[in-house]
C-alpha cells in the first residue's frame, strides 16, 4: 500500500470514529469497528477507484462490517440480541439533549439509524447514502422519513394532561 494511500486513510479517521460511535453506541466497539474498517481498506485497496471519493468507500466498508457483526452476534446461540442487552451508563456521556438524541438514535432500527447518520450527520445526499448502503434511493428516503418521525416522537415533550381529563379525574375521586 503506497504511503500516499495511508495518508489519505488517516485523514478520514475522525469522521469514521464519529460515524462508528453513533452507529454502535459504544466507544470501545466503535474503535474496534474503525480498526476493522481500516484493516479491510488496506487489504482491499486495489478495489478503490482513484478519482472517486474515499470516505463513502470507507463508510460502505464500515457499514457492511457492522451489519455482518450484528448478524454474526445474533446467530451465535451464546449471545443475546444487542437490543436485548441492558444499557450501560457512559460516565463520559454529555447530559441533556445530546444524551437524549443519542439514546433516541440508538433506539432506531439499524437501517434507519444508518440512513439518519449518513444523511443528517455526515450530510451525504440520498444517492450517496444509497450507494454506501447498497440500497435503492427510495429505500433511503423512506428510512429517513420513518427515522425522523421516530426521533420526533421520541424527543417530543410529554403531552400535558388536558384540563378536561383533570376535571374528570377529580369527579371520579368524589
Amino acid at each position: 500500500m503506497p504511503a500516499v494511500a495511508v495518508e489519505q486513510l488517516l485523514a478520514h479517521i475522525p469522521a469514521l470514529r464519529r460515524y462508528a460511535r453513533l452507529l454502535t453506541g459504544d466507544a470501545t466497539r466503535a474503535d474496534d469497528l474503525v480498526q476493522d474498517t481500516l484493516e479491510r481498506a488496506c487489504r482491499k485497496w486495489r478495489l478503490w477507484r482513484p478519482g472517486t471519493a474515499l470516505r463513502p468507500w470507507l463508510l460502505s466498508i464500515m457499514h457492511n462490517l457492522h451489519v455482518n457483526q450484528l448478524r454474526d452476534w445474533h446467530l451465535d446461540d451464546g449471545h443475546a440480541l444487542l437490543d436485548d442487552l441492558p444499557e450501560r451508563a457512559d460516565p463520559a456521556a454529555p447530559a441533556g439533549e445530546r444524551l437524549d438524541l443519542e439514546r433516541a438514535l440508538a433506539a432506531l432500527p439499524p437501517g434507519q439509524r444508518a440512513v439518519m447518520l449518513l444523511v443528517v450527520v455526515e450530510e451525504y445526499t440520498y444517492a450517496e447514502a444509497a450507494d454506501i448502503l447498497d440500497v435503492p434511493v427510495g429505500t433511503v428516503m423512506s428510512r429517513l422519513h420513518r427515522g425522523r418521525e421516530a426521533l420526533r416522537v421520541a424527543l417530543a415533550p410529554a403531552a400535558p394532561v388536558a384540563s378536561a381529563q383533570i376535571v374528570n379525574l377529580a369527579r371520579m375521586k368524589r
